[in-house]
């Protein structure tokens, strides 16, 4: 089993930052692809953006040029840079770690954009 424990949302004004964090522990070997994703109220939880062993990152249209997402393999630790914030960016942020046949989902952190 992997444990991914996320930190680093909060309440934050319309074009502020902050900086996620998740940190994985348990049966880490092996882990390739680590990520974040958002669930906004009434909405399907969605991809923001992914980054694998190697470093090869992949983004979300929406958040493209504004997020930044990074990894420190030693620290099992994902971290996802959230810049020039919009309102639309309110929602439950969840990280997730992919090995070959399972995922594992942290249990969320509330980011809201809000004046």
């Amino acid at each position: 089993q992997v444990q991914l424990v996320e930190s680093g949302g909060g309440l934050v004004q319309p074009g502020g930052s902050l900086r996620l964090s998740c940190a994985a522990s348990g049966s880490i070997f092996n882990i390739n692809v680590m990520g974040w994703y958002r669930q906004a109220p009434g909405k399907q939880r969605e991809l923001v953006a992914t980054i694998d062993k190697s470093g090869s990152s992949n983004y979300a249209d929406s958040v493209k040029g504004r997020f930044t997402i990074s990894r420190d393999n030693v620290k099992s630790t994902v971290y996802l840079q959230m810049n020039s914030l919009k309102p639309e960016d309110t929602a439950v942020y969840y990280c997730n770690a992919k090995k070959q046949f399972t995922q594992y989902w942290g249990q969320g952190t509330q980011v809201t954009v809000s004046s």
